[in-house]
């Protein structure tokens, strides 16, 4: 009896939701504006083709004063011979930084040195190492001296004496032992001094013979050969050396110092130690839109602004034109920006002025024949 009172009072409320579904779709209807219609305004507008500018940028605008046919592009300041990223061929702890940003250095000059004591006292090892061979070296090449000669002559003459004595006492006591006056053993006694005395003196005749030649020529060699094993050792350990020291490859200036001291490097990794360029001479690389690549070429005079120096015009001339169509090198932070537009770099030599510096965004401009 309850369940059916209950689907009883369900089913008006189920049928008035639906009627106030239905008014509201009416009374939308009702009010909705009229639909639009496509007009022959419509048409002819959609038709239209724009042709772009010559030489026209989304990113880039023509100066209002100029007369002159212009092609414009973005483009970013560098030195002559582009950033050059210096780096360390193996990894340790930085134990001193040599130079500063902004100073300008020589070629060849110590930018930089890794914890080398290790190493340092390999390198010592292998000098003391070449000192020593060179003193044997030069001993072997000039022989004993004359005192030493002499003194082996004397030794030599000596033993020749004794050994003179022993051979006598032999014959005497052969004699005696054949008449009967001295015992067999007295004889053997007296042969085996004599002998010894004569192993002596051939050993002391050899010995004076080499004194008075001089070293022989295998001495020499072999000492000649261990200098140059030490020289080897001595290169290879200074090399080892050398390899903690980090050089400048080029004539130019500090522009950015990534590592300071007591920090590790590991070569492997994707940041450089020290960042250095040739500012003497600055140039732009532009990125020359593809529909204007037959209208610029090497010689041509140019100019860039940039938002630092909004009336100023910073000239040069047209240095290089690159082979090949590559991307974009510089990006806005437009978001409508076209990333995908080929461009041909043109590089632009600057002339000499103050206030610019590697990494600035400009705007560069090539005059161009009408």
């Amino acid at each position: 009896m309850t369940r059916a009172l209950s689907r009883i009072r369900i089913k008006p409320l189920v049928g008035g939701a639906v009627l106030l579904l239905l008014a509201g779709v009416v009374i939308k209807r009702a009010f909705a504006p009229p639909p639009s219609r496509i007009t022959e305004a419509d048409v002819t507008r959609a038709q239209r083709t724009v042709t772009p500018k010559a030489g026209a940028d989304e990113k880039t605008s023509f100066p209002a004063d100029s007369s002159e046919q212009l092609v414009a592009g973005n483009g970013i300041i560098e030195p002559a011979d582009r950033e050059t990223r210096v780096s360390s061929h193996i990894p340790g702890r930085i134990a001193h930084v040599r130079v500063s940003e902004g100073d300008f250095v020589e070629a060849e000059s110590d930018l930089l040195e890794l914890d080398n004591a290790v190493e340092k006292a390999g390198l010592d090892a292998a000098e003391a190492d070449v000192a020593a061979a060179r003193a044997e070296l030069a001993r072997t090449a000039r022989g004993l001296r004359r005192e030493d000669v002499d003194a082996i002559v004397a030794d030599t003459e000596s033993i020749k004496a004794r050994a003179a004595q022993s051979k006598t006492s032999l014959q005497r006591i052969e004699q005696l032992a054949r008449a009967g006056a001295a015992t067999a053993d007295e004889l053997d006694r007296a042969k085996n001094q004599a002998a010894v005395d004569e192993r002596a003196l051939a050993a002391a005749e050899a010995r004076r013979q080499a004194a008075v030649v001089g070293s022989r020529s295998e001495d020499i060699m072999a000492a000649q050969a261990k200098m140059q094993s030490a020289l080897a050792r001595r290169d290879q350990a200074k090399a080892t050396y050398e390899r903690t020291r980090v050089r400048a490859p080029l004539t130019g200036r500090i522009l950015q110092i990534k590592f300071r001291a007591g920090e590790y490097f590991n070569p492997n990794g994707q940041e450089p130690l020290i960042v250095m360029g040739d500012t003497r001479t600055l140039r732009v690389r532009m990125d020359l839109d593809e529909r204007d690549v037959a209208r610029v070429r090497q010689g041509q005079s140019a100019f860039v602004q940039l938002t630092a120096y909004p009336n100023r015009r910073f000239t040069g001339r047209v240095a290089d034109v690159a082979r090949r169509m590559g991307r974009k090198n510089i990006r806005t932070d437009d978001p409508t920006e076209r990333i995908d537009t080929k461009i041909l770099e043109v590089l632009i030599d600057l002339d000499p002025a103050e206030g610019l510096v590697p990494g600035l965004r400009v705007t560069s401009y090539v005059t161009v024949s009408r």
